[in-house]
């Protein structure tokens, strides 16, 4: 009896990979939408041109590890244009993702916000800004010794880049200011952010301490620091978009890529100042304000740098802490207390873009807006001093 050939098998592994891609596409499709408040809501999410891509990369790492994308994820790639435009983006993404050491999985996703008060500099009571219920400090350093010091200026390595005040000498690559073209860019990655508010100007909070109100989140920290630089001379962009909502995840991706695509259109733009706020509390979790002895009226600040301590490259990073070192030195001339001590993280915070970019903390979540709006006056006119000097 002749024996009839049996079909290839082979020929069922397209259909299922197929099929698994489908699925990993129908799953990001649905955890996008389910949180959309209507169908125009969803489908603007879903244009997003880096959602996709990012979403399937986190499904992917959900999984067993491997040294390159599974063939059900390069076959969801490849689906549309979108998603093969951005191909290498996510397997670049992966691939840094494999090399990053084991604490330190998500460096550019660190969370640089909260300080514990009973950790901090050595603080002293002031009398109180805005009566908005809250209590206020004043934060000095009291020994410099576990800090790298530069002139007036400390500086707190929390890194793992070794540090040396000798490695900082010399004007910072972003000194001299380019004649033509808007110079400044002010982003806001964290922009829902905002503060405790006197009686009778309360906001309507979309989560703790934050607001879509953009008078009374960062975005309007924003509009007074561009107004200063702007009277000083300066040609200043303000983005003034939220990247942190609905999602608070992934805002620094959005961010960037806005920053890119300022930068693609006026390359004059050297310096790029994200501006948030900080939250300060004591070990019991109650909020303090913070307030400048000089000007108890105005919040204390804090530069936040970011390095490539998280694995990611950023060769340059000490040219943005330089040019940190360089504006709080200027501002140390007429208000000592003004700047808290400048903190390196191991994060980059989008800095590697720029040597002039710079994460700025205008106050705490315990200041009331007016207190924030007063220290960004004066951080506006000491930063415009400094890049025009």
């Amino acid at each position: 009896m002749q024996k009839i050939p049996r079909k290839p098998r082979l020929r069922g592994v397209p259909r299922i990979a197929f099929a698994a891609a489908l699925t990993a596409l129908t799953l990001w499709t649905v955890g996008v939408a389910a949180t959309a408040h209507s169908l125009s809501d969803a489908a603007e999410r879903l244009r997003q041109e880096t959602a996709l891509p990012l979403a399937l990369l986190r499904y992917e790492m959900g999984g067993e590890e491997a040294d390159e994308l599974s063939l059900g994820a390069s076959l969801a790639l490849s689906l549309t244009p979108i998603l093969a435009d951005a191909r290498s983006e996510v397997t670049q993404a992966w691939s840094s993702e494999l090399q990053l050491p084991p604490d330190e999985t998500k460096p550019d996703t660190e969370d640089h916000e909260g300080t514990t008060l009973s950790d901090a500099q050595t603080g002293e009571t002031v009398p109180r800004g805005a009566d908005n219920g809250v209590p206020s400090r004043t934060l000095r350093v009291g020994d410099p010794s576990g800090y790298t010091v530069l002139g007036n200026v400390c500086i707190n390595n929390g890194s793992k880049c070794t540090l040396d005040a000798s490695q900082l000498t010399g004007a910072p690559a972003a000194a001299e200011c380019p004649a033509d073209g808007p110079q400044v860019l002010i982003v806001h990655t964290h922009g829902t952010e905002a503060y405790t508010m006197p009686a009778g100007e309360e906001y309507e909070a979309s989560d703790d301490h934050r607001t879509l109100e953009k008078e009374k989140n960062m975005i309007r920290v924003g509009d007074e620091i561009a107004r200063v630089l702007t009277d000083a001379g300066l040609g200043v962009l303000h983005d003034r978009e939220l990247y942190d909502y609905p999602n608070y995840s992934g805002a620094y991706n959005r961010s960037l890529a806005a920053i890119e695509k300022y930068r693609a259109e006026y390359p004059s733009l050297l310096y790029i100042l994200d501006v948030h706020r900080d939250a300060v509390a004591d070990s019991e979790g109650n909020n303090y304000k913070l307030l400048c002895a000089e000007e108890p009226g105005a919040a204390q600040l804090e530069f936040v740098i970011g390095s490539s301590g998280g694995g990611l490259e950023h060769p340059d990073w000490r040219e943005n802490l330089k040019l940190a070192c360089a504006v709080q030195e200027t501002l140390y001339a007429k208000y000592p207390t003004l700047m808290r001590p400048v903190t390196v993280r191991n994060s980059r915070y989008n800095q590697q873009v720029t040597a002039g970019s710079l994460l700025i903390e205008v106050g705490t979540a315990g200041n009331s807006l007016d207190e924030a709006l007063a220290a960004a006056r004066l951080f506006a006119a000491g930063f415009a001093e400094t890049v025009l000097a």
